[in-house]
């Protein structure tokens, strides 16, 4: 399944800052953002270290809060939810990936999986969703036991094992080699496709960014670039 055009969005925020206060200093980590994301769509967020990035994943996947403007989830007003609302906007409609897989380490790859399957509204079986991301043999091995690339791909299944609509990633090829990348890409690329989450994917890496259907560019907590692939390419084409 892939986005068009004519998608209604997913998300859309109206000129969102988030402010920190430091002391006496005021720190904006987003200075204004509009944006929209469509449904099945794969966005890639680029930007140096410091752009807000992070802070807008975090704000969509409500696990923060903006400091003014509007975020919207498929019309609910997430910069209005109670956190009671937005606890189970995270459990029902969200998938996190992070750089570092926070696998509970005596738990099997099953196991971890299942942690999330207990807990979601219409969940996907753990072995399939290890099947999905090329780890149906390694279903029953402990953390200790797989590579930094196949605990990331855990991970990954960990997150769409709840059938979310969304799937949130942070820098997830950020501690792996080109080779491990390229693995996890291909993971969350065939995800995208083959059963239409909308995905936003954040990456210091800008030859990631063919591989999207949409390239978000930040810079000082502002937009500077939003432009669609005129051609994508797979994650094994990508030049790391």
């Amino acid at each position: 399944m892939s986005e068009s055009p004519d998608s209604p969005p997913v998300f859309r925020t109206e000129a969102v800052t988030r402010v920190y206060r430091t002391g006496a200093v005021d720190v904006w980590a987003l200075r204004g953002v509009d944006l929209t994301l469509a449904e099945g769509e794969l966005v890639v967020l680029l930007g140096a270290s410091g752009s807000g990035k992070s802070t807008l994943v975090n704000i969509l996947g409500g696990l923060d809060l903006a400091t003014s403007g509007r975020v919207f989830f498929r019309g609910q007003d997430l910069s209005r939810a109670s956190d009671r609302e937005l606890t189970a906007y995270r459990r029902d409609h969200v998938g996190f990936v992070f750089q570092f897989y926070n696998l509970v380490p005596s738990l099997t790859a099953r196991e971890n999986v299942a942690l999330v399957t207990e807990i979601a509204r219409r969940p996907m079986p753990a072995e399939e969703a290890l099947a999905r991301v090329g780890l149906a043999h390694r279903m029953d091995h402990f953390p200790a036991e797989l590579s930094g690339g196949e605990q990331q791909r855990v991970a990954i299944a960990r997150a769409i094992a709840k059938q979310p609509d969304v799937l949130l990633c942070d820098e997830p090829t950020g501690a792996l080699d080109s080779a491990t990348g390229v693995q996890v890409l291909e993971a969350l690329y065939e995800v995208n496709r083959d059963l239409g989450t909308a995905t936003v994917l954040i990456t210091h890496n800008a030859a990631i960014q063919r591989i999207a259907h949409r390239v978000i560019v930040l810079a000082d907590g502002k937009v500077v670039r939003d432009e669609r692939n005129a051609a994508r390419v797979l994650p094994a084409e990508v030049s790391w």
